[in-house]
């Protein structure tokens, strides 16, 4: 019976003692962050940035323990057209010879039901920064063949360009935007949880 109670008291302890976040990578070659914006009104361009590093700090269970950090090169913009991206990337939108990255830093996590959260926190495009809310969705971790530890979570958002100053604002004739001011944001990351110095 005093094992029995010993036992016992021992499991509320452990229990009760947080699981400490551990360091993760995101895994680039299974990752990816794309956008949107209309096009003259009557559809909408797509494309993404390939070239990203990214860091997060998670438990592998508690959300709201959580944090992520990521860091674009803005000449990575691939939008499948050359011109298209030459101009993205020049004074008119990005200007990526004066800021060559752009940034996003989580300060808050709030999980809802069934894997949904949503994270905050501070964008930075063109030296500017503001704080924007992601809805995200927790897709699990697993345990891969070749003995890493793998999370994945999708996110989405949206942005006004010309709050960071991305300001070129041709028009057609009737005054729409040829390129309209609402930026669709989704991501898909996949982690990679980071391998102590002991692990075999």
């Amino acid at each position: 019976m005093f094992k029995r109670m010993i036992m016992l008291s021992l499991a509320v302890i452990l229990l009760g003692i947080p699981v400490q976040a551990a360091d993760w990578d995101f895994d680039k070659a299974h990752s990816n962050i794309s956008f949107s914006v209309r096009h003259m009104v009557i559809s909408k361009v797509k494309g993404s940035f390939t070239d990203f590093e990214g860091q997060a700090q998670f438990d592998g269970r508690s959300l709201e323990t959580g944090s992520a950090a990521i860091t674009i090169q803005v000449l990575s913009i691939d939008t499948d057209n050359k011109d298209r991206d030459e101009h993205l990337q020049g004074p008119d939108f990005f200007d990526a010879m004066k800021y060559p990255t752009m940034t996003f830093k989580s300060k808050k996590i709030v999980p809802a039901k069934d894997g949904a959260f949503t994270m905050t926190g501070d964008l930075t495009i063109k030296g500017v920064t503001h704080e924007v809310a992601l809805d995200g969705e927790f897709n699990g971790v697993i345990n891969d063949p070749w003995g890493n530890t793998r999370a994945g979570f999708s996110a989405s958002t949206k942005i006004n360009r010309q709050d960071f100053n991305m300001a070129w604002s041709n028009q057609l004739k009737d005054g729409s935007l040829i390129v309209g001011d609402d930026i669709d944001i989704h991501l898909e990351i996949e982690l990679v949880k980071a391998r102590t110095e002991n692990a075999e």
